[in-house]
């Protein structure tokens, strides 16, 4: 398409994966908040050329479609229509901040030249799945996150494991945005490949990256209730040979919804 990367911004983002319904006026079934995720951009269908003549105005608009969207739907005589203009309406794309929840926050490793504090990440995109928690947050997994970064020619171990390469896995970000060359940016792939909370009802919230539920390539996260009310999250990653994870909260779930669980999620124990 020919429109820009700042109009991609405040539109729908592309492919659609995880959906979840939010009643609005208690628990209505014909007006409420859809929370979505947008997994990846098709760069030929997004930009006019496509890949050709690549730029960092191409980038930006691949970035702005990636993310989150919460939008306002309501049903009238069995049609379902979006409410415009809402004040629950937001989008999130790969350069919204992101608050680092739980034990990685501030953590060294978490550090970049941008963000000294290693607290605040900029961004969330390949989210896969999603789940809704049952106090009102919409929860998203950052899946295959590490294709969006170039690690030049010799590659730490560690790299190797999350299945960096040089020049990644052909969206090219990296090109035109130096927080994509790990070269430069070593630690900025560490602030992506968590389990991110949104709260689609407070429209000035600012969504969190949960580190207590571990790093993944997170296909989605669901949560259970134990007997004694706490909250249990299980989630996997979509990838060969790897893992299942279950996180127990160390505290129950209180009721009144996001805010008073605004840190229930950050501590627990995963397993």
């Amino acid at each position: 398409g020919s429109h820009s990367a700042a109009e991609q911004a405040v539109q729908m983002g592309m492919h659609h994966d995880g959906m979840e319904f939010f009643a609005l006026e208690g628990n209505s079934s014909t007006r409420g908040l859809l929370a979505m995720n947008h997994e990846y951009a098709d760069d030929g269908l997004l930009h006019n050329g496509g890949l050709a003549e690549w730029s960092a105005e191409k980038v930006k608009k691949s970035q702005a479609a990636h993310g989150l969207s919460v939008i306002e739907v309501a049903a009238k005589d069995g049609q379902w229509t979006m409410v415009r203009p809402s004040r629950y309406a937001r989008r999130f794309t790969a350069n919204t901040p992101f608050a680092i929840g739980g034990p990685c926050a501030g953590h060294p490793m978490m550090k970049t030249a941008a963000d000294a504090d290693g607290k605040l990440a900029l961004g969330t995109f390949n989210n896969c799945a999603s789940s809704k928690t049952p106090w009102g947050t919409y929860l998203s997994g950052e899946e295959n996150f590490m294709g969006y970064f170039s690690g030049g020619d010799l590659l730490s171990a560690h790299q190797t494991r999350w299945g960096m390469r040089n020049a990644g896995w052909g969206y090219n970000w990296h090109a035109h945005d130096t927080r994509f060359d790990a070269v430069k940016n070593p630690n900025e792939p560490n602030r992506h490949g968590w389990v991110v909370e949104v709260d689609p009802y407070d429209p000035t919230s600012t969504p969190v990256k949960r580190t207590a539920l571990g790093r993944a390539a997170h296909e989605g996260a669901w949560v259970a209730v134990t007997k004694d009310g706490r909250a249990v999250v299980y989630s996997g990653e979509d990838a060969r040979f790897e893992y299942i994870y279950k996180f127990v909260s160390r505290d129950k779930i209180k009721p009144g919804g996001a805010k008073p669980n605004a840190t229930l999620l950050d501590h627990g124990t995963l397993h």
